[in-house]
């Protein structure tokens, strides 16, 4: 695959990615937990069916011996599905993007400590000013007398995907000579993790309230929103150094904000404009200045 190519559809995953808020905003009845597990099912069974036939009836197998990262993995995925629609019902989508876009800067922090990888002074500088941009958001949210609690719960989107991916770098280091196979060993994790948030959610989204207009939205999210960029992002990060796929996947926030506006009369607020402001021009300066190193200090791509 060309990089161009690579980077296009880079792009692509960061546009499918960026519809959940503005689907979400047309459902008629489904809310809450409900949202979260219908989106989770169709997801799950969009990826039982897509895993199955790229890995045969193997897949069930490996998934019954999988080692601990991989359900550690999965563990994380259901909490990165779960807390994401979930936080869309609580607060606005330009508040939960924001605050998901702190993620790259949590894993450098997260890789630091667990893996003792070395951070660079700008990645130190980009987390304080990153930090200062989400503190600005929740000091305005609280003074004008909004609920934090969406917020909140969108931060643990970026916490559990930085201990994602903190644990996908540490398989693919100590399986370095079996790069190709420690990538697609962790794929079944993502299957784990829509069944967990399914699974988990279903004793609180009952009873059942989604229309049959809402099934045929979350079905969108489950299949187009989320399993399919999942897997076409496992394929990328073989192509892409990480620092041009965290560069590009800051689009979704772009995309998305874009998308409530246009798509649900969802303007963001002054707060969350200024704050977003602070994070996503920290995020892009620090991607940006990891891009224009020479390539042989790149740090290794993650087994996703």
């Amino acid at each position: 695959m060309s990089h161009r190519r690579a980077a296009a559809l880079m792009v692509l995953v960061t546009l499918l990615w960026s519809i959940a808020g503005v689907v979400s905003r047309h459902l008629d009845a489904a809310d809450g937990f409900e949202v979260t597990f219908w989106r989770s099912l169709f997801n799950a069974l969009a990826l039982s069916v897509a895993l199955t036939r790229m890995r045969g009836p193997g897949l069930w197998h490996e998934l019954a011996n999988a080692a601990w990262p991989v359900w550690f993995s999965g563990l994380c995925w259901s909490v990165m599905f779960t807390a994401f629609m979930l936080a869309m019902t609580l607060t606005t989508v330009a508040n939960v993007l924001v605050t998901m876009a702190i993620g790259p800067l949590i894993t450098a922090l997260f890789t630091r400590i667990f893996l003792q990888h070395r951070l660079p002074a700008r990645t130190w500088l980009a987390i304080v000013v990153a930090g200062a941009g989400i503190a600005w958001m929740f000091g305005q949210e609280a003074q004008s007398g909004l609920s934090l609690v969406g917020t909140l719960v969108a931060f643990a989107v970026p916490l559990a995907a930085a201990l994602n991916f903190t644990t996908l770098q540490h398989v693919g280091r100590s399986r370095a000579a079996a790069d190709g196979a420690a990538r697609q060993n962790m794929l079944p994790a993502v299957l784990i993790g829509a069944v967990l948030s399914a699974a988990l959610t279903l004793p609180m989204a009952y009873p059942f309230q989604a229309s049959v207009h809402d099934l045929s939205l979350l079905a969108l999210l489950g299949v187009v929103q989320l399993a399919i960029p999942c897997l076409l992002v496992v394929r990328l990060s073989r192509e892409l150094p990480a620092p041009e796929i965290a560069l590009l996947g800051l689009l979704e926030v772009v995309f998305g904000v874009t998308w409530a506006w246009l798509g649900a009369g969802e303007q963001p607020a002054a707060s969350t404009l200024t704050g977003g402001s602070l994070v996503l021009g920290a995020l892009l300066v620090n991607e940006v200045l990891a891009l224009l190193r020479p390539i042989g200090n790149l740090p290794a791509r993650p087994a996703a």
